[in-house]
């Protein structure tokens, strides 16, 4: 089954770090980030897993759980935890997958549904295309998707720059331009006649084009 952006997120129940879960229910009436990862102790892994411990706190202030999933056992996940702390300074406090059965992988597209075996003597080379992000919205709809080489570290200052885009744009008619920056402009979506802008932006707007009108961003 393919995903795309606004899907339903396809629930699970799976063993992890923090006992069993059921996805949907984890998640609440929050936001989520599902990152996954193609085997335990590998070297960029380690340092995604160490950086995302780090930002934590800032995912949870913005109403944002996070959970990592890899192609391996839960209790290696609990030793391989104790490296990412000692070496990327930063504790992994939230829950991870073990996803022994490829169930999780094949369910979000990660590995074909046809994919026999279990983690058991896989590589991460078998698992390579096992490092995707999604970002689920509270209405449990993926609302982004990304898929990186086995070779590059994720930036995940960059997923968080966009889950305040995304959080913006659910509550406000606008959307955000290229690199924006919480803070900065942002641009009236063309659905909103210039009628309509008026009474929401009384201080008016820049129109460059009629199609592109920049506006201060809304509180």
């Amino acid at each position: 089954m393919s995903l795309r952006i606004n899907d339903e997120a396809p629930n699970f129940t799976a063993e992890t770090t923090q006992g069993t879960i059921d996805f949907h229910e984890w998640i609440g009436d929050g936001w989520a980030v599902l990152f996954s990862h193609p085997k335990d102790f590998t070297p960029v892994c380690t340092t995604e897993l160490g950086y995302m411990a780090g930002l934590a706190t800032e995912f949870a202030r913005r109403n944002c759980k996070i959970i990592g999933l890899s192609v391996d056992p839960v209790g290696d996940h609990l030793e391989w935890s104790k490296d990412i702390e000692e070496t990327q300074g930063h504790a992994v406090t939230y829950p991870m997958i073990g996803d022994t059965d490829l169930a999780v992988a094949k369910l979000y597209n990660m590995l074909p549904a046809d994919e026999p075996g279990t983690s058991e003597g896989r590589t991460a080379l078998n698992n390579a295309t096992v490092r995707s992000v999604f970002v689920i919205g509270p209405d449990k709809t993926i609302k982004l998707m990304l898929t990186y080489p086995m070779t590059t570290g994720r930036n995940f200052d960059e997923i968080l720059r966009v889950l305040d885009s995304m959080q913006l744009t659910a509550n406000r008619k606008v959307a955000t331009p290229a690199n924006w920056e919480m803070g900065e402009d942002v641009i009236i979506v063309p659905a909103v006649s210039d009628e309509e802008a008026k009474e929401a932006y009384p201080d008016g707007w820049k129109t460059v084009k009629p199609y592109l009108r920049v506006v201060s961003q809304p509180d």
